[in-house]
């Protein structure tokens, strides 16, 4: 169970021009790749236990970002359908590229009545990207994942002119039962003994949704959801 989520901070008074907290999705570079492995440890019991995504998600990925039904839709890091299988089920086109052979393999099991979408076993930063371009680049919580150094310049070549990467991710903040938080840090623990100790989730306010960004996907609208996910649109501009 990999922990990438911030250090512990004190609260910060109304209008302190404190540094937001860190984001969860935001885990160290020495550390990614190790992390990111670790779910494919027990695939079958991350197929159980994962959280699907809201139902208004897949509403503003069609009126964002354009997943709508016959578009092509490449997700990086599907996991196990989370997203995958609710976006085949709307009519999109996808191909979902994951590194883990048995969150994979299981992905490809959830997708099985579904004519449309196909999952490949591989690397998104070496997996060799197909002559015709998406409409959409997705991914749901797991481009923190994918090396930042290639991640949005790569996603960017995958796309047709004035296609859209939409990228989804979720951050812990303070609410809900705070003692399933106090008692599952044993997990974290456990499993990731780096985890600092006493470890608290942050208001929602303290967080900050901001990201360096490289190669040629410029910003655009963010949606935020009330499960604290949130998702941001970027649009490939028109090649000359």
């Amino acid at each position: 169970m990999p922990d990438n989520r911030p250090d512990n901070r004190p609260d910060s008074p109304p209008g302190s021009s404190a540094e937001p907290a860190r984001r969860d999705d935001s885990p160290a570079e020495a550390r990614r790749v190790l992390l990111s492995r670790t779910f494919d440890d027990d695939a079958e019991l991350y197929d159980r236990a994962r959280p699907g995504y809201p139902p208004e998600l897949y509403g503003d990925l069609a009126d964002l970002a354009g997943a709508v039904p016959g578009s092509r839709v490449l997700e990086i890091g599907c996991g196990t359908g989370q997203a995958t299988v609710p976006l085949a089920g709307r009519g999109c086109r996808i191909t979902a590229v994951e590194a883990g052979p048995r969150m994979a393999a299981i992905a490809r099991r959830n997708l099985a009545e579904s004519l449309a979408a196909e999952v490949v076993t591989a690397e998104f930063e070496s997996w060799p990207l197909p002559a015709e371009p998406f409409d959409v680049v997705l991914a749901a919580t797991a481009f923190h994942w994918i090396d930042p150094a290639v991640r949005v310049p790569r996603a960017a070549e995958a796309l047709r002119p004035g296609g859209a990467l939409a990228v989804v991710r979720s951050q812990h903040v303070m609410g809900g039962t705070e003692e399933f938080f106090v008692e599952v840090q044993r997990c974290y623990e456990r499993f990731d003994p780096a985890t600092p100790p006493g470890l608290r989730p942050p208001a929602a306010g303290e967080v900050g949704n901001s990201e360096a960004r490289t190669g040629s996907v410029p910003a655009a609208r963010p949606a935020r959801h009330a499960d604290s996910r949130t998702s941001s649109l970027h649009r490939t501009p028109p090649r000359p």
